[in-house]
């Protein structure tokens, strides 16, 4: 019989991340409980129709033979309001979920593309869509599932500025989806036109659905008997590593559209090149209203994608183990080229860490502790084998200095700060955020240290700290890690009547980061030499470091420059 409670557990989120949204990942299963499970959900629509493909002038239509039917457009209207490639229409169970004045796209559409289909028999079916300009999108269908399989393959960034996949449901049809990224009844925009506030002051945005691409398996929402999930496939054709926040969301239940979202690239607070030339697999997934089960699509490798390929042309990275580790933290073993990234987790006992699946070549390879690197080496990736790291040792961990105090730890996040816990899913004004404003004490708690500093907002935080007589005899190095900034934001500290020199601009993507749920940018520590004469005569007296925003750029209240924190330290 089949136990479902042995084969779901619910998701577990990161410290401060929303637990109301619709999410469950599957543990590994038992062979053939899967099995059953996909049965069950086929079994359900199966006898409504058959499965095959229907050709008009200027649609495809698919019919999946479980319950889904969906059309892909081959023409563009005269009305502009969809596009060749688009799907115009997702039938399930005899109810349009499609909205009928838009399409479901790439972007906003990619406009003028040739679309072609072939059938395999009575087991696939394959919608390819080819923009002209090296954009290849296809949809694809497998006779019994009533998803809509789906893969881009790009050679050149295109024009639309990011490459993503946009379902667009009515809102009233599917009004059940992440909350944080539910603008229903919303007071207006508060930022830019993309942060709404709420009549309770709370906040709403589509980059609050975010999550770092290591954390989410897939998203979606529900109404009436349906569920619609989108189910991420590989993220090799992705950027910005396994800690990087995408949105993934928007509901608008304002006259709008339940818009889930597959996102290969995106602009906002990204650390590293697009990645072109490789194929990304994702699925559209309909369910009565429960979580979708796992998806295979290893059938693809019949259909001639372009860019496919399959598990004998890949190969694996493995590691024995990593010593030197904080076991307190996770641990992250990415992997990165200017072709593909990977990522795994260490094992919590001893750190081995296992990589398969992953494209031939030579990659920066990068042991994190929480979000933070602490070791960089290569690996070299060959089809068919298994690379081996014997024990690697961590040397590169800055908590392993000998402080005389330390604010916060050496994570590469701000998260153990105050409102370190809140800012991923919510603007920094919102109702729920405590004061920005408050200096801290040595000794205490690191909640009671804001994790965000802004020119126009809480400018010069001071953190008030004693030494012993003997150390006030020397001069000591500060240290200052932030894991990101905004337009050129960076910390000039000052000790009681002393003021270190300007510090460099710091390398950043230049666009909004703070205000829109991510605090990872290009983690930078800046070190400072304090000289004795700095500190106070007498130990009993306090010492006051105070820490300013500093940039040549310019803004106002929380677009002002600003930083987010990883850590302070004073150093014997």
């Amino acid at each position: 019989m089949f136990n479902s409670s042995a084969a779901l557990e619910l998701y577990t989120f990161p410290a401060g991340e929303p637990t109301n949204q619709p999410r469950i990942k599957m543990k590994t299963l038992r062979a053939g409980i899967l099995l059953i499970a996909a049965v069950g959900v086929l079994n359900t629509h199966r006898a409504e129709a058959a499965f095959g493909l229907t050709t008009t002038t200027d649609y495809y239509t698919v019919d999946t033979g479980a319950g889904l039917v969906f059309s892909v457009r081959r023409t563009d209207p005269s009305n502009n309001t969809q596009a060749a490639g688009d799907i115009s229409s997702l039938k399930f169970n005899g109810v349009e979920y499609q909205n009928q004045s838009k399409g479901s796209q790439i972007g906003i559409g990619l406009g003028a593309a040739s679309v072609s289909a072939t059938t395999y028999g009575s087991s696939y079916i394959k919608i390819t869509v080819n923009d002209g300009n090296g954009l290849t999108h296809y949809y694809m269908a497998r006779n019994g599932y009533p998803y809509v399989y789906m893969a881009t393959y790009f050679t050149s960034e295109p024009s639309l500025g990011n490459v993503r996949y946009i379902t667009r449901i009515p809102y009233s049809l599917l009004p059940h989806g992440p909350a944080p990224s539910d603008l229903n009844g919303n007071t207006g925009a508060i930022e830019s036109s993309d942060v709404f506030g709420m009549s309770d002051g709370t906040t709403r945005s589509k980059h609050y659905s975010n999550h770092r691409q290591m954390d989410w398996t897939y998203t979606g929402a529900t109404g009436s008997g349906v569920g619609v999930w989108m189910v991420k496939g590989n993220t090799e054709g992705m950027s910005g590593g396994p800690f990087y926040r995408s949105l993934i969301n928007q509901g608008d239940g304002t006259g709008g559209d339940q818009e889930i979202y597959e996102l290969i690239n995106y602009g906002e607070a990204q650390t590293e090149a697009n990645r072109t030339g490789i194929l990304n697999i994702y699925t559209l997934v309909f369910t009565t209203g429960g979580n979708p089960p796992s998806v295979d699509t290893s059938w693809e490798s019949n259909l001639g994608l372009t860019g496919y390929v399959s598990s004998s042309g890949r190969g694996t990275v493995a590691g024995v183990g990593i010593a030197g580790r904080d076991t307190s933290y996770q641990y992250v073993v990415g992997f990165a080229n200017s072709q593909a990234q990977y990522w795994t987790t260490a094992r919590s006992s001893d750190g081995y860490f296992s990589c398969g699946g992953m494209l031939p070549g030579t990659y920066t390879m990068t042991i994190y502790k929480g979000e933070l690197a602490v070791w960089t080496g290569s690996a070299t990736v060959t089809a068919g084998n298994t690379a081996i790291f014997h024990t690697i040792t961590i040397t590169g961990d800055p908590s392993s200095t000998a402080t005389i105090w330390r604010v916060g730890n050496w994570d590469g996040t701000p998260l153990e700060f105050k409102n370190g816990n809140l800012v991923t899913y919510m603007h920094p004004s919102d109702s729920r955020v405590s004061a920005w404003t408050g200096n801290y004490i040595v000794g205490y708690p690191s909640n009671d240290f804001p994790c965000y500093e802004w020119k126009d907002i809480n400018q010069g935080i001071i953190i008030y700290f004693k030494l012993t007589a003997a150390q006030l005899a020397t001069s000591h190095t500060l240290k200052i890690g932030l894991t990101g900034n905004y337009i050129g934001g960076r910390i000039q500290p000052s000790v009681n009547s002393w003021t270190a020199s300007i510090p460099s601009a710091p390398s950043e993507p230049g666009t909004r980061s703070l205000t829109v749920g991510t605090y990872r940018e290009n983690n930078v520590t800046y070190t400072f030499t304090v000289p004795s004469s700095a500190f106070q005569t007498d130990p009993n007296q306090w010492n006051i470091l105070k820490l300013n925003v500093i940039s040549g750029s310019s803004g106002s209240g929380y677009l002002s420059p600003g930083v987010s924190y990883d850590c302070v330290e004073l150093d014997n």
